[in-house]
């Protein structure tokens, strides 16, 4: 059976701990950029945060430094841990209560699923209704962070209002009193909320299409 990439990551993490040493000191070990394991290169950046996986001359290194075998770094990989998961839940039923803390994060009962960002900060949400369409379909997934919540105008975020209104918007407009969320679909209106009417604002980091 293939290694997933969260296995082969897991693995070389495991490397290092056997070594003595942190991600960043087993690439300097093996010779290459101290840089080269560190968990923001395991995903590419932007909104799509594709998996990136280490090469194999990186991994030829590590074994050469270490003195493993290929065999017992693939036994390491199948011992890891399980694969990091994310909540998820349906747009509609995220403006309920009982859905999420004080401060935004997921609280109660949610689905989870197996997606490329996993972090205590992040959520995914699953599209309802067509004002984002083509871009974002009904049925859609998209992941929120909530450590991402420094928005511009462009950027494509999710909208939770007081009234318990969430949505998947492009943010048009800010000001110090309001914001004005357009969509997609060009049959759907751009609307302008008070600031006082919102619980909080995200951006989304990534969709599957």
């Amino acid at each position: 059976m293939p290694l997933s990439h969260n296995q082969i990551w897991s693995a070389l993490d495991a490397v290092a701990r056997r070594e003595g040493l942190n991600p960043s000191g087993l690439a300097r070990r093996a010779g290459l950029d101290p840089t080269a394991f560190n968990p923001s290169k395991r995903h590419g950046p932007g909104p799509v945060a594709r998996p990136r996986w280490p090469s194999t001359e990186s991994l030829a290194s590590v074994l050469e430094v270490t003195g493993l075998s290929l065999a017992e770094f693939a036994a390491l990989a199948r011992d890891a841990g399980p694969v990091p998961t994310t909540p998820l839940l349906g747009m509609a039923q995220a403006g309920r209560d009982g859905f999420f803390d004080e401060g935004g994060l997921p609280a109660g009962e949610w689905d989870q699923t197996s997606l490329p960002v996993s972090a205590p900060t992040c959520f995914a949400l699953r599209i309802v209704g067509n004002s984002m369409s083509p871009l974002y379909r009904e049925g859609d997934v998209i992941i929120i962070d909530r450590a991402e919540a420094r928005c511009r105008p462009g950027d494509r975020v999710v909208v939770r209002t007081r009234a318990g209104e969430v949505m998947a918007k492009v943010l048009e407009r800010r000001t110090a009193r309001s914001l004005t969320l357009g969509s997609i679909n060009p049959a759907f209106a751009p609307r302008t909320l008070a600031l006082g009417e919102i619980d909080w604002l995200s951006r989304i980091l990534w969709a599957s299409q």
